[in-house]
């Protein structure tokens, strides 16, 4: 984790965000627990120190309630955000929820 990825490994990074943003901004007005999302989330789970964020995002995507669903992929979008930058595997210019 603590070393620079590859090319390869940077664009799967940067397309499992692509997916995951895509579903955190579907989320308010539905369930987004689909393939492409524990896809994405599988492919970011070894670059990040820890797994909290992945389980709630998984959790938050699966919720009937529209609120909560869209609070809680929110916080953990940025959650796994946060954890690849500790992990090195993103820099300040990835990710981010609020664009």
């Amino acid at each position: 984790m603590s070393r620079s990825p590859s090319r390869h490994q940077r664009i799967v990074i940067e397309l499992s965000l692509r997916i995951l943003r895509a579903a955190m901004t579907r989320s308010a007005q539905g369930r987004v627990d689909c393939i492409e999302v524990r896809l994405a989330l599988r492919c970011l789970l070894h670059h990040c120190p820890e797994r909290w964020p992945f389980a709630l995002f998984w959790d938050a995507a699966a919720s009937e309630n529209d609120i909560g669903r869209a609070q809680g992929c929110t916080a953990a979008f940025n959650g796994i955000v946060r954890q690849l930058r500790l992990g090195g595997a993103a820099h300040e210019d990835e990710g981010g929820s609020s664009r």
